[in-house]
């Protein structure tokens, strides 16, 4: 344990974290996501799992130490529920109440259709595979840079 670190970080994931840089893209996928195949893309080959947290507790934890990009398309996606690209899930409104806070000056938070958001994740830096169980509750993390 180091102090000032949330207990739910697992040492793999803090590494991951640190190892980023500006613009790199984290993947926060949900327990029915191809997280193995699609890792096998990135840069870290295999899912970081956070077994016991949902995508929103997943996002609440990384935020606290990742800084979101201020400069780019998004500073966070989700994966849109298909059919209807404006409407939101719950995880999608209660994902978008801990980020809003955390967005930097300029930071964008948007959505893309769900045959997008595979093909983008598969150029992310890594996976983080979460429990959780309701439709749609993926997202992308932008990595920012700290002031």
């Amino acid at each position: 344990m180091l102090n000032g670190i949330d207990g739910r970080i697992t040492p793999t994931l803090l590494h991951c974290l640190a190892r980023m840089g500006h613009g790199d893209d984290l993947v926060i996928a949900d327990a029915n996501f191809a997280a193995d195949s699609t890792a096998r893309h990135c840069v870290v080959d295999r899912p970081i799992p956070l077994a016991g947290l949902d995508a929103v507790q997943a996002i609440d934890v990384i935020t606290g130490l990742l800084p979101l990009d201020g400069f780019g398309d998004f500073a966070a996606l989700r994966m849109e529920i298909d059919g209807d690209a404006q409407e939101m899930g719950e995880v999608h409104h209660q994902a978008w109440a801990v980020l809003r806070p955390r967005l930097p000056e300029g930071g964008q938070l948007t959505n893309c259709p769900r045959p997008r958001f595979y093909d983008h994740a598969k150029t992310a830096f890594a996976v983080v595979q979460t429990a959780e169980t309701r439709p749609f509750g993926c997202f992308i993390l932008k990595k920012g840079v700290v002031f």
